[in-house]
């Protein structure tokens, strides 16, 4: 996401608790051509100024994290005007998959675990943080393992693209993709 920023203009901080994943990142703008730093960092205590960035950005991440809330108050309070950020949906079918991979992982399996979560709770989470939600885009109504295990884009978009026609889309998609703004204060 960071590369697909910096082609647009944005100029671009990445950060990461891993140093081998900054590397590949580094790496990939390198072959991109784009200018964008990449920083090593905990998302639960962003080492930025407040209001530090016009817009930050969290992607894949709050699913993973130990502490959510804690992740997403950082976000709102190093940004300026907006954060952008996704989650799995605790209303959809990969409420599902993730139950089954925490079992997974409690019996011992290495899977990735993740958590999903409630809509009311990001927003209270938000609103605490002086944010209001602009929009919500719901993404998919089966999970994305579920489209890679298929391995066909064409018949995954129509499937998708049906499920969506019946209305499940609006109930049931995720990951959940927020536009949020600060709140004049």
């Amino acid at each position: 996401h960071a590369i697909g920023l910096a082609r647009r203009g944005a100029r671009v901080t990445g950060l990461d608790a891993s140093a081998e994943m900054l590397r590949v990142a580094r790496a990939r703008a390198a072959e991109a051509g784009v200018d964008a730093a990449f920083e090593v960092g905990d998302a639960h205590q962003l080492a930025y100024g407040d209001r530090a960035f016009h817009c930050a950005v969290s992607l894949r991440v709050l699913m993973h994290t130990p502490d959510w809330r804690r992740c997403l108050a950082e976000l709102c309070r190093v940004a300026d005007d907006r954060v952008v950020f996704d989650y799995p949906s605790s209303c959809s079918a990969a409420a599902l998959q993730a139950g089954s991979r925490r079992l997974a992982a409690a019996a011992g399996r290495r899977v990735e675990a993740y958590r999903v979560l409630k809509s009311a709770d990001v927003r209270r989470t938000l609103q605490a943080a002086g944010y209001r939600v602009d929009r919500m885009h719901r993404q998919f109504v089966l999970p994305i393992a579920v489209h890679k295990a298929v391995g066909s884009r064409r018949f995954t978009l129509a499937l998708e693209k049906s499920l969506s026609a019946v209305g499940l889309l609006r109930i049931l998609g995720s990951p959940i993709t927020v536009v949020a703004t600060r709140c004049a204060r």
